[in-house]
């Protein structure tokens, strides 16, 4: 995927849809109790536990550890105690987020053993079950914690998108097309279109056309995705670069 299929859409920066992102409902559940906003924080913790769970491993938790403090975190979360006060105005929701864990870590340390799965709280269904066998595929690096959390912060961001276009094409009736044309997101040569109209039975040109919109439509879903935790179309460019730069480190 290149960054140009990215392109910003025309008239955002004015999208009421702005007013209802996931960041929005975080900051709207510091100041009430409705099921709405505790449903979407659930909502959001299943999204986004890796990047965190990945961050604590990096820092030298152990597994049971980073588990019991990925789980307590978003059982503080859900309590709405660390969202209080949260302003979407003062910076993204991926470094609000980062910034409330490393405040709860620091509060953490000194009840070690005390938290266990959320220590009594109401726990949120995260699936840790695989989240190690997950770490343990990680390459061999010297990344800080914090460009561990950012990288997958990144990939979290791209898997979502990605599920949601297979979900479009699957709708769309298109689902075969999308698993043998969805290697064009990251480019293919001529050798491989002609392979893919084969497989297909379509023709090469058709082939061209359709991974063209598949990328585009991907670029979309991946901005859609980052608009869920920004303020403005702005910080939608800042991210995507950001994205980039994290993927690329």
């Amino acid at each position: 995927m290149g960054q140009g299929e990215l392109g910003q859409p025309a008239g955002l920066a004015t999208d009421p849809r702005f007013a209802t992102t996931r960041w929005s409902v975080v900051v709207a559940a510091g100041a009430n109790t409705c099921a709405e906003s505790r449903e979407a924080l659930a909502t959001l913790s299943r999204l986004y536990w890796y990047p965190l769970y990945s961050f604590v491993r990096r820092r030298g938790a152990d597994p049971p550890e980073a588990a019991d403090l990925t789980q307590g975190f978003f059982a503080r979360l859900l309590e709405q105690k660390i969202v209080r006060g949260a302003d979407p105005h003062r910076g993204r929701f991926r470094s609000y987020l980062l910034g409330a864990l490393k405040h709860y870590l620091s509060h953490e340390a000194a009840r070690a053993g005390a938290l266990k799965r959320g220590g009594g709280r109401e726990i949120i269904p995260l699936d840790l079950s695989d989240a190690e066998a997950r770490y343990r595929l990680e390459p061999a690096h010297d990344l800080t914690p914090e460009k561990v959390f950012e990288r997958h912060w990144a990939v979290t961001v791209l898997e979502l998108a990605m599920k949601d276009l297979e979900r479009q094409a699957a709708g769309a009736g298109k689902h075969k097309q999308f698993l043998r044309l969805k290697e064009f997101l990251a480019g293919g040569g001529a050798d491989s279109y002609q392979a893919a109209a084969a497989d297909l039975g379509m023709e090469e040109g058709a082939v061209r056309v359709a991974a063209h919109r598949l990328r585009r439509r991907y670029g979309e879903l991946v901005r859609e995705q980052i608009r869920q935790t920004v303020n403005s179309s702005a910080q939608i460019d800042e991210e995507v670069r950001d994205l980039f730069a994290a993927m690329g480190s």
